[in-house]
Order: structure tokens, then C-alpha cells, then sequence
């Protein structure tokens, strides 16, 4: 039914998520429409929980990634946000090491805005005349970027992910490999699209 595909999405469940749901259900019973419905509820559980720890950092990032160095001038970095349409990206060093991620928020909470919350309300305090900081026009991604960097490794499974997502409030997590290089990130974005979308 679609309220259940809008709720589910299209769930890659296997037929041992099946077998092991029909284990969880206790006494023998009659294939009706609520013992469908009660299947597959326990399928479902068994899918996600299996998915959470088989799946990988790796086998849902980004690899192609947009980032900025610390010497990257804010006027580009807003550039880069403006052009690719999205929200943040890591700031890597000069040994290519991610440093830290610079996003939208780090912009409002550097313009002096008193509600730095989002957008409208910096453009709102301009408008009103108050004092939004104009100097960080002269400003370098390394100046207002959010660091340490939090970070993922590609070996991290799906509940290290969105464990890491949830306990640090943040959108988007890079992915770095054995040597501490980056080689992808994952955002919430990915995840949903993951889950709606599977490809194994």
C-alpha cells in the first residue's frame, strides 16, 4: 500500500529477513492480512538491523567530493555552496589532512547576527540596520570553519553513522581512509536516498 512504501520506502529485505521474522512470531498461524502485515513489520526490523551493521561507509558515501582548503577565501567557499547547492564541505590542510567542515551555520554564526539560526534571519538584521559583521568578507575558510573535523572511517558501519550524526547535531560527516586522506562523506542526505533507493 503506498502509505506503507511512503513509511518503508523500497526496504531490501531477503528472504532469511523473512524466515527470521516468521521465527520471532510465536504458535503456528494462518497467512491472513495482520499476519502479512505482522511479518513484515518483523522482516523489516531484521532488514535494518542486518543493514546497519553490513553496510559501510563506503558503500554509501559521496566519493565525489567538493571541499576547500584553509587558505580558501570565504567568497569562494560561498561560491562553491551557491554553485554545487549544498550546505557544507570539509576543510582540508596543507598535509591534505581534513582539518574541519565549514557549512552554512559557520557563515551565520561569524556575520554577528544576534539570531544566527539561518539565513533570513542575518538578512533580517541587516535589513533592520543592526550590526551584521561585513569584516568577514575579508575572512579565510580556516577562520571560521567548525574543527576539529569530526570523521568517519570507511570500514564504519550504518549504526556508527548515524550514531555519530545524531550525538554531534550535524548533517554530514566525512569519510577518510587508512592514511587519514579523505575519500568520500556521507550526509543524511545519502543515507535516505540509501535506504529509499538500495542497491543491494
Amino acid at each position: 500500500m503506498k502509505g506503507e512504501r511512503d513509511i518503508y520506502c523500497e526496504m531490501d529485505i531477503t528472504e532469511d529477513d523473512i524466515i527470521e521474522a516468521m521465527r520471532d512470531i510465536d504458535g503456528y498461524f494462518d497467512i491472513t492480512t495482520a499476519d502479512a502485515r505482522e511479518i513484515f513489520r518483523y522482516a523489516y526490523r531484521h532488514a535494518m538491523t542486518r543493514l546497519n551493521y553490513a553496510l559501510r561507509a563506503r558503500d554509501i558515501m559521496t566519493k565525489d567530493v567538493a571541499f576547500v582548503k584553509e587558505s580558501t577565501p570565504l567568497v569562494e567557499v560561498a561560491a562553491l555552496l551557491a554553485r554545487t547547492a549544498i550546505s557544507g564541505v570539509p576543510v582540508s590542510g596543507d598535509t591534505g589532512q581534513v582539518v574541519g567542515v565549514i557549512s552554512e551555520k559557520d557563515f551565520f554564526k561569524h556575520m554577528g547576527a544576534k539570531d544566527n539560526t539561518n539565513l533570513m534571519s542575518v538578512i533580517s538584521a541587516f535589513l533592520r540596520g543592526e550590526n551584521v559583521d561585513t569584516a568577514i568578507v575579508s575572512q579565510k575558510a580556516g577562520d571560521i570553519m567548525s574543527k576539529p573535523a569530526i570523521t568517519i572511517d570507511e570500514d564504519a558501519p550504518m549504526a556508527t553513522i548515524t550514531r555519530v550524526l545524531h550525538e554531534n547535531r550535524i548533517n554530514r560527516v566525512p569519510v577518510l581512509d587508512k592514511h587519514e586522506h579523505l575519500t568520500g562523506i556521507v550526509t543524511r542526505g545519502d543515507i535516505i536516498r540509501y535506504f529509499c533507493h538500495p542497491r543491494v
